[in-house]
C-alpha cells in the first residue's frame, strides 16, 4: 500500500469543521488544504492573489492589515456561524543576506511571518471563546526557528517568535482555544528549486535526511490536521516536528572518527 493509500484510510473526525487555512493556495499551503479537505472539512484560503482551479472558498487578504483581518474573520463567521480551526501558514523570505537588507524589508518580514499569525489568531480567538467547542490554532513554524538562518535572518527569528508566541497563547487562550506549532524542515513544493536547486541537487539533499526525502506538502498536512482534530484535544502549546528525523550535522560529512579503531 503506498503512503497516499494509506492515508486516503484515516478518518480524523474532521467532516463539517470550519477551517480557515492563510496562504493555502500554494506550496505547503495548498497541502494542509488538501488534507483538510479530503477529511470533510469546509476550506477557507486566504492570500494576496488567488490561483486559478482550486476548489476553496477564497479571500483576498493581507494578514498584515488589521482591518483586512478582521473583516476576513468576521465574514467567514458571518457566512458559516462559527470558525473551528485557523492555520496560520502565510509567510516565507527571499534570500537576502542580513548585512544587504534594509529596515524596509526586515520589517516587511517581520509583520508577514509574525504579526500577521499574532492578528489572525486574535481575532480568530475573539469569535471561538465565544461558541461551543471553542477552536483550535495551528501555527506553521519552521526550523529556521531554531538554528542559524543565513539569507533569511529577518525570517528565522520571526518564526523563533511565532513558536514563542504559540506557548504563550495557548496559557492565555486555554481551555476554549488550544494552540499549536508545526516546525517544518525541508519541503519539496513547486518552487523548490530556489532553495534546494535542481533534482538532482533535491536528490542529493534527501540523502541526508534520516527518512530519505524531502517532505511533501501533504506531510505537512496530516501533522497539522492530526493537532487540529479531537485525537489532540489535550495537546496544546506544544511544538510537533515534521522533518523527517532532521538534519544530520555538518561534522559528520567530515569526520574520521568512525575510521578509528
Amino acid at each position: 500500500m503506498t503512503r497516499a493509500e494509506a492515508a486516503s484510510t484515516i478518518n480524523l473526525g474532521l467532516a463539517g469543521r470550519v477551517v480557515l487555512v492563510t496562504g493555502g493556495v500554494r506550496g505547503v499551503g495548498a497541502g494542509i488544504s488538501s488534507v483538510f479537505a479530503e477529511q470533510g472539512a469546509t476550506v477557507i484560503t486566504c492570500a494576496r492573489r488567488p490561483v486559478e482551479g482550486l476548489p476553496y472558498e477564497f479571500h483576498a487578504c493581507d494578514i498584515r492589515d488589521e482591518e483586512a483581518v478582521k473583516s476576513l474573520i468576521d465574514s467567514i463567521v458571518e457566512r458559516h456561524g462559527r470558525l473551528d480551526v485557523v492555520v496560520n501558514n502565510a509567510g516565507g523570505s527571499p534570500y537576502v543576506l542580513t548585512a544587504e537588507s534594509s529596515p524596509k524589508f526586515n520589517r516587511k518580514i517581520i509583520e508577514l511571518n509574525l504579526i500577521g499569525g499574532l492578528l489572525v489568531s486574535q481575532f480568530a480567538n475573539d469569535k471561538m471563546q465565544d461558541q461551543p467547542g471553542g477552536g483550535s490554532i495551528v501555527n506553521i513554524c519552521s526550523l529556521s526557528g531554531r538554528r542559524p538562518s543565513p539569507g533569511t535572518g529577518a525570517y528565522g527569528a520571526a518564526k523563533a517568535g511565532l513558536e514563542s508566541l504559540t506557548q504563550t497563547l495557548a496559557v492565555e487562550w486555554g481551555p476554549k482555544v488550544r494552540v499549536n506549532a508545526v516546525v517544518v524542515g525541508m519541503v519539496e513544493t513547486e518552487q523548490s528549486e530556489l532553495f534546494y536547486g535542481d533534482a538532482e541537487s533535491i536528490a542529493a539533499i534527501s540523502k541526508n535526511v534520516p527518512l530519505g526525502r524531502l517532505a511533501q506538502p501533504q506531510d505537512i498536512g496530516w501533522a497539522v490536521a492530526f493537532l487540529a482534530s479531537d485525537a489532540a484535544s489535550y495537546i496544546s502549546g506544544a511544538s510537533l516536528e515534521v522533518h523527517g528525523g532532521g538534519e544530520p550535522p555538518h561534522y559528520l560529512a567530515t569526520t574520521t572518527a568512525s575510521a578509528i579503531k
